[in-house]
């Protein structure tokens, strides 16, 4: 993590995807636990701060739209 910002956001986008986690592990959902855990782990990945926003906000708006 290079930035106060990228800590920010990672720490918004990690808690976000314990949401969807355990969300999705209680209702035996397989596209939230997946998106939950995908949330936890791509902020170490990417080190642009922009590009953390938009793939966090992709991976937020997913189960909205995949229905299962």
């Amino acid at each position: 993590m290079g930035s106060d910002a990228q800590l920010v956001w990672g720490m918004l986008f990690g808690s976000i995807g314990l949401g969807f986690f355990i969300y999705g592990k209680k209702q035996r959902a397989v596209v939230p636990l997946i998106i939950g855990v995908l949330l936890f782990i791509f902020p170490y990945f990417i080190s642009n701060t922009y590009m953390l926003i938009i793939v966090g906000l992709i991976l937020v708006a997913i189960p909205y739209f995949v229905r299962r």
